[in-house]
């Protein structure tokens, strides 16, 4: 309210990337009534009432060695932008609309590389993206003022599970480049909080699944291929690993969740997950049950991880995020498969028409 042509939504539409189902979320996020629950009658954003928006950073910018004008001098995201945007407002009353908008900023810092596989062939770009690009965001942060930065990690920091359900207590086990480079995110901000006192608190999703996934998640892999009639069989990895997983849905809240906190909790981790562990093998009787699909399941030796680095087993004790929060996740497993098959059977026609592997 009261910036000119929406530039705060159109600056995070575009900081998502062209991302679909990124795109939806954060102008859902931004336009509902949970944005018009934080602003006034007159409008003006109140940061008495904590106006929550999300802040969507495009690592692979920010970590440019190649600085770029919009992300400011030496790849900080939040000089220029500043500018920028000041310089599109009508001056005055909305010239300080903007800056109390940016005071009551809170940065949902969830940009990252994630492939797995990936992560084998170019470790050096996850460190420059996951471990570099933190640093810049939360160097921005902290000179910005933000309110608050809510980290968004992941269940891989773990590493197989050494007790279920798993505690945040947890020892850290890398075992990826990718576990690795989260590990540095994650202590990096923990540093942050230590050293500049900056408020930030680090959520862990236990393996995230629902409509608008890629095909790069098992879910939306083996989904695609039993709704697919191009598809003969289902192509997967190893059926052995064990997974929490969690619906689309249950996560956003959990981040919203995290990001309404006050400052007590500036450096806490929270786990999120349903607490239920299923293997990948009892998913895919799950979703060939609910698709009514009888195609036969050929393990592919390229979607193997090696060994040693397979994560076996994940379950999430998100017991510290409930108490903190009352967050419960409230899609069941049977149910977020259904609502993910629906989806998949209205855009198989639309998606990519190869069938191959995808990482």
């Amino acid at each position: 309210p009261g910036i000119k042509g929406d530039v705060g939504v159109q600056a995070l539409l575009r900081a998502a990337g062209g991302n679909e189902g990124l795109v939806a979320a954060t102008e859902q996020f931004i336009r509902g009534e949970y944005f018009r629950q934080t602003a006034d009658m007159t409008g003006r954003i109140n940061p008495a009432a904590a106006q929550r928006f999300v802040l969507s950073t495009r690592m692979n910018s920010v970590t440019n060695s190649q600085p770029r004008e919009e992300y400011g001098r030496y790849g900080n995201p939040g000089e220029k932008v500043v500018e920028r945007k000041l310089a599109e407002l009508e001056g005055g009353e909305e010239a300080l609309l903007f800056a109390s908008w940016m005071a009551a900023i809170v940065g949902l810092l969830m940009a990252a590389l994630i492939a797995i596989p990936h992560s084998y062939q170019a470790p050096s770009s996850y460190v420059q993206t996951n471990v570099q690009g933190t640093v810049n965001v939360l160097a921005a942060a902290r000179d910005a003022g933000v309110a608050c930065i809510v980290h968004a990690s992941t269940s891989e920091v773990y590493g197989t599970a050494r007790f279920t359900p798993i505690t945040e207590d947890h020892p850290l086990h890398g075992q990826s480049p990718y576990s690795a480079s989260k590990i540095g995110a994650d202590m990096m901000v923990e540093s942050f909080v230590r050293s500049f006192a900056l408020p930030a608190v680090t959520l862990r999703p236990f393996n995230t699944y629902g409509p608008r996934q890629s095909e790069r998640a098992v879910i939306g892999t083996v989904i695609r291929q039993a709704v697919d009639d191009r598809c003969e069989c289902l192509s997967l990895g190893s059926l052995s690993p064990a997974r929490d997983f969690s619906f689309v849905g249950d996560t956003v809240e959990a981040f919203i969740k995290v990001a309404e906190l006050d400052g007590d909790h500036a450096g806490h981790v929270f786990n999120a997950g349903s607490g239920r562990m299923v293997s990948i093998g009892d998913m895919v009787e799950m979703v060939r049950r609910i698709t009514g699909c009888d195609k036969p399941v050929v393990e592919e030796e390229q979607r193997l991880r090696p060994a040693a680095s397979e994560v076996m087993a994940l379950q999430a004790d998100a017991s510290s995020l409930s108490e903190a929060t009352g967050w419960a996740p409230a899609v069941d497993l049977e149910d977020g498969l259904e609502r993910t098959v629906e989806w998949w059977r209205g855009h198989v026609e639309r998606v990519r028409s190869d069938v191959g592997y995808v990482v």
